[in-house]
């Protein structure tokens, strides 16, 4: 049980967030706001595709792409939108035991993985300047991001840095920003968060 809910939480990472509030606009970020988001945004995918083909075009987010195969949200995530997806990194799946991992991919495990990749996803599209603004407008508390799952993710600063926090506590770092897609943005973090 406790390695199934430790692969869950590495899976988690993959659903994109998008924020309640600020979703669905890109405010303009103060010059501390868009350094960070120029200095995390690193190599980013061109524009154009959707989330699923922008990861496709990403060999670090391969195990993410295998795994919304896996769960069948290939369509969902190709659909409209617009989503934020917090994708978490090939070397995040790989902190998951293998076990859990191979549990997940099973189609014993397709109603979990499909929890925990949607527990990434946010309805609309936040951009990494709205959400800093939204972090720095909750307080200390930190933001909460409702997710596509139902659950929420907390939202803070640490180090000049965006961190997730999930229900269990386990924390990822946003790596890189703004991977703009046609049906949404991607940020990629570098751990897998869980539900409750």
């Amino acid at each position: 049980m406790k390695t199934l809910m430790t692969g869950a939480a590495l899976a988690a990472a993959l659903t994109l967030a998008a924020c309640d509030a600020p979703a669905e606009t890109t405010t303009p970020a103060a010059t501390d706001d868009m350094a960070m988001a120029e200095e995390t945004a690193g190599d980013t995918a061109p524009a154009g595709g959707a989330i699923v083909e922008l990861a496709q075009s990403n060999a670090d987010l391969s195990t993410l792409v295998s795994a919304v195969q896996a769960a069948d949200l290939g369509t969902t995530l190709s659909g409209a939108g617009p989503f934020t997806v917090f994708a978490p990194t090939n070397a995040a799946f790989e902190a998951v035991p293998q076990a859990a991992r191979d549990q997940l991919m099973s189609p014993a495990g397709k109603q979990d993985l499909t929890g925990i990749l949607t527990y990434h996803v946010v309805a609309g599209e936040t951009m990494s300047p709205a959400l800093i603004t939204a972090i720095e407008g909750a307080g200390d508390a930190g933001y909460t991001i409702k997710t596509v799952n139902g659950a929420n993710l907390t939202a803070t600063l640490e180090g000049g840095k965006v961190v997730l926090t999930d229900a269990a506590g386990n924390k990822a770092t946003v790596t890189q920003t703004d991977v703009d897609a046609s049906n949404g943005v991607v940020h990629v973090i570098d751990k897998v968060l869980m539900p409750e």
